[in-house]
């Protein structure tokens, strides 16, 4: 049982996918879809047995606008405006009128629908394996049992699904059609604004079937726009078809006349018969030279059509067997095994295997969790490892996208962007220490794709050399400052390039330099095979991101040595005791009380991030040891002695901005000023800083409560924040308030909201929820591992094993028995080192296997590749080291 339900979801039901022709009253069936991925390209299955559909993705395919996407000049030349208003609290400044422009957005592939005679299903269920990756459909009729088949390769880059006749010998007779872009979800309509015209009217597209029905395909003109990278720009999704006995015809479907469908065949259908087993290999691609627009519709040539066929072709001959024919078996066994290696780094397991609910259908367990006021065991292991597969499916070419790597809907919520000032940050929570490396290289290409916007932006917005400023939002191909308003000054938020800069230094703290190599989406970049780690990537990059902070501060904004803020022009150094302003800040989405303006000072989050920032480069500096890299580091730190201070109010709590001025406001469900607890490690041993945090979620879970009831969002970021803090229970009751909600579809992928008002597609809560579990388990830095920080008392007994520490070490197993009072762990060190070993629970001593005996919080001397055991039995069960100790650094 262990196995196979660790690695499975299982469904008996399904939604299907009909065309959207009354936007007004059908529902978005497509969410109910189960997904697989390979990073680049991906499916989502409908999973109905008799009208299949497969909405074929691809992480690059966003759609042009005609809005301009460049920094809009004027934003340097308001940064003294701007200065000037915040300094003089002068809230009715207001960015020159500006209205906010935005990014692409994500849209998905071709729709094949799949019309099978349709017949009463008798028994159903489908799964998603997460060791194969594939997804499995399973159904009786009165025809015998049914099976389909589908997974997309990591190997060769190409969905495949299998169709087989029934196990009573029944044949496949089956339609194959694309449906119209117009019959898609929200095709023509805003997510949130009906009244807003959409781009994808403009594109023209056709359907190909060729004269021997190998092949169904669709291929895509975007709209042309001045200015645009995607003026001549397209993309094409190719559908091979074998079918093994039987017969293949070309058939005409219904025309509906769609304006934009302007093929010759408006509606082209391949019509198989009597078929023992039938085969789809399909790839996606887009291109930014499928020609000019208005020639589109007279052209009979597509390269980017040419080779996908070539592609679909090559894995044909690659599994063709001795017999002639293609084997589905032979093409999966390479993917499956880069696939099982991915998934089965990091196993997690609650409670006991023989848990009964472990083996239960997603609609059942779902409904059980509903009506528990306790966590079930197999809920939260299922998902986490359904977090743990979603991350492998977005792995390996970027960062998962809001939506992860799917959407069965043309302008979803919020662009289908890349949002970075937490969602992204959600998503990659758990990716290093959940021992995922394609993810984090893939994480690595989505930053060095944009870091020459990133310096642009810098140089736009603040006119600064050699310095990144990240924007909220991309769309992955344009990272440019231009999507800000009064209302969401994004282009002040300074904190981005450190928090998105830090997946990568812990990359670096996990896994220890390496080499990453240059694929084609970066070559452009590099002329090179491989980029070092450190030297390439992590120095360059934290460089900029320390000289943006370094740019940022002048004397002539400063505190006073009684922490009021000032202006002196011409100011050229600060006097003892006082301290830089950061000015402008933004605190994500928030704003004082009564400041009718976001655009501030010295908020908390930036203050956390310069002093993060800063701590990467001195380490990444002393890493490297280059020659006079001492005097690098001594300029770094006399920086970090300038920073704001953190300010707290009256009762110890922690404030969202450091300014006298500010009145808080804890309406709002974000709590960005937390950064210090994470993602940064501030409050380790800090038990000041600790409290302070404490009291600011309890002041936001009392002011905010009832005004964000309905999004994950704000519970992810709380539970990640808890887990830092080494509350167990509070992680542990934002655990269970997401899973007795309406958050997941009965795939287990999941919704932005509980009440599915906004509908949103998103992937923060399955991927957010690795991230948190993996930090209620281990806490881990530089020279430091402390097990079980934030246990709740209601997980009696488990186990991890896998997943990495961010000291260049893996736990490569870690178990706990309550009742029998045992930890038994497991540290693999990379390197050779001393780590400080604690307990969240069980203080007291403990030994190693080969019985050496040392105190909680004592360091144990690691050999490079040499693997530790440690027995620690409890003598109480207070959680976490003693948090009362002051950090000496404070």
């Amino acid at each position: 049982m262990k196995d196979k339900y660790r690695t499975k979801v299982i469904s008996n039901s399904y939604t299907d996918i009909i065309p959207y022709y009354n936007y007004e009253t059908t529902e978005p069936g497509w969410r109910d879809g189960m997904v697989t991925g390979n990073g680049e390209n991906g499916v989502i299955c409908s999973c109905s047995p008799y009208s299949e559909t497969l909405i074929y993705q691809n992480m690059y395919f966003i759609m042009p606008t005609p809005e301009p996407r460049f920094t809009p000049p004027e934003v340097t030349a308001e940064l003294h405006e701007a200065r000037q208003a915040v300094i003089n609290f002068d809230d009715s400044w207001n960015v020159h009128d500006r209205i906010r422009t935005y990014n692409y957005r994500f849209h998905p592939g071709h729709q094949v629908r799949l019309n099978m005679p349709q017949e009463k299903t008798l028994e159903y269920v489908r799964e998603t394996d997460f060791e194969s990756g594939e997804i499995v459909v399973s159904y009786t009729d009165k025809n015998g049992t049914w099976t389909r088949r589908t997974f997309t390769s990591r190997e060769d880059n190409v969905t495949i699904t299998k169709i087989t006749q029934s196990d009573a010998g029944i044949k496949v007779n089956m339609d194959l059609s694309i449906d119209d872009l117009s019959s898609m979800k929200n095709f023509g309509k805003d997510a949130f604004n009906k009244d807003a015209k959409c781009d994808e009217e403009n594109l023209q597209y056709k359907k190909l079937v060729d004269e021997d029905d190998t092949h169904i395909s669709m291929v895509v003109h975007y709209p042309s726009y001045d200015g645009s990278e995607l003026a001549e720009g397209g993309y094409a999704g190719v559908t091979r078809v074998i079918a093994v006995g039987g017969t293949k015809k070309k058939v005409s479907g219904i025309d509906r006349n769609e304006k934009i469908n302007v093929g010759k065949e408006k509606n082209p259908v391949i019509r198989i018969t009597g078929a023992d087993e039938v085969f789809l290999i399909t790839k996606t691609a887009r291109t930014h030279q499928m020609g000019k627009l208005h020639q589109f519709a007279t052209q009979k040539n597509y390269d980017l059509v040419n080779e996908l066929l070539s592609d679909t072709e090559e894995i044909v001959k690659k599994y063709t067997d001795e017999t002639g024919n293609f084997s589905y078996e032979s093409a999966l066994t390479p993917h499956a095994k880069k696939q099982s290696s991915l998934f089965n780094a990091v196993s997690f397991c609650l409670g006991s295997d023989t848990d009964k609910d472990k083996g239960v259908f997603n609609e059942e367990l779902l409904r059980k969790q509903k009506n528990n006021s306790e966590l079930l065991n197999a809920i939260v292991e299922r998902a986490y490892n359904q977090g743990r597969y979603v991350q492998i499916c977005c792995a390996g070419n970027s960062a998962p996208r809001l939506c992860g790597l799917w959407t069965g809907e043309w302008n979803p919520g919020w662009s289908g962007a890349y949002t970075m000032d937490a969602n992204v940050n959600f998503q990659v929570s758990g990716m290093n220490t959940g021992n995922v490396m394609d993810a984090s290289i893939g994480y690595i290409y989505f930053v060095l794709r944009q870091a020459k916007d990133w310096e642009e932006n810098a140089a736009k917005v603040y006119g600064m050399k050699d310095a990144l400023l990240v924007p909220v939002n991309t769309d992955g191909d344009c990272a440019l400052m231009f999507e800000y308003d009064q209302y969401y000054p994004f282009q002040y938020w300074n904190a981005g390039a450190s928090w998105i800069l830090l997946p990568i230094y812990e990359f670096w703290q996990c896994f220890g330099d390496c080499k990453i190599p240059v694929n084609d989406k970066i070559s452009h970049l590099y002329n090179r095979e491989y980029l070092n780690l450190v030297e390439d990537i992590l120095h360059p990059l934290l460089l900029k991101q320390a000289n943006f902070w370094r740019q940022l501060f002048t004397p002539e904004y400063y505190t006073d040595i009684n922490g009021r803020a000032c202006y002196k022009e011409g100011k050229r150094n600060l006097e003892p005791g006082e301290k830089y302003i950061i000015i402008p800040s933004y605190s994500p989405e928030n704003r004082p009380k009564g400041y009718n303006s976001p655009i501030t000072a010295n908020a908390t989050m930036d203050i956390s991030a310069a002093r993060d920032g800063l701590k990467m480069i001195i380490e990444i500096e002393k890493a490297l040891a280059y020659n006079g890299y001492e005097t690098d580091v001594d300029k770094w730190l006399k920086l970090m002695d300038l920073l704001p201070e953190y300010k707290y109010d009256s009762t110890g709590t922690l404030c969202e901005w450091a300014m006298n001025e500010y009145a808080e406001n804890n309406e709002h469900r974000h709590i960005s000023h937390l950064y210090c607890a994470w993602p940064a490690y501030e409050i380790q041993n800090n038990g000041k800083l600790v409290a302070a945090c404490n009291s600011a979620i309890a002041n936001r879970n009392r002011e905010n409560a009832g005004k964000d009831d309905t999004a994950s969002h704000g519970w992810v970021h709380k539970a990640l924040v808890a887990a830092r803090l080494k509350n167990g229970e509070s992680a542990y009751d934002l655990l269970h308030t997401i899973m007795s909600s309406n958050i997941y579809f009965t795939s287990l992928m999941t919704d932005h909201n509980t009440d599915r008002s906004a509908g949103v597609y998103c992937t923060d809560t399955s991927l957010g929820t690795v991230g948190i579990i993996n930090e209620m388990l281990l806490y881990s830095n530089t020279g430091e591992v402390e097990f079980l920080p934030a246990l709740p008392s209601k997980w009696k007994m488990g186990s991890i094993s896998g997943i990495m520490a961010r000291t260049n070490a893996q736990v490569t197993k870690l178990q706990w028995d309550l009742e029998k009072g045992i930890i038994l762990a497991a540290i693999l060190s990379y390197a050779e080192q001393t780590i400080r070993i604690g307990f969240g629970i069980g203080k007291g001593a403990f030994q190693t296997i080969n019985g050496a005996v040392y105190n909680s919080g004592d360091g144990v001397k690691f050999g490079k590749d040499e693997e530790i055991i440690i027995i620690m039995k409890m003598e109480t069960c207070s959680h976490g080291i003693d948090d009362t100790e002051e950090d000496e650094n404070e």
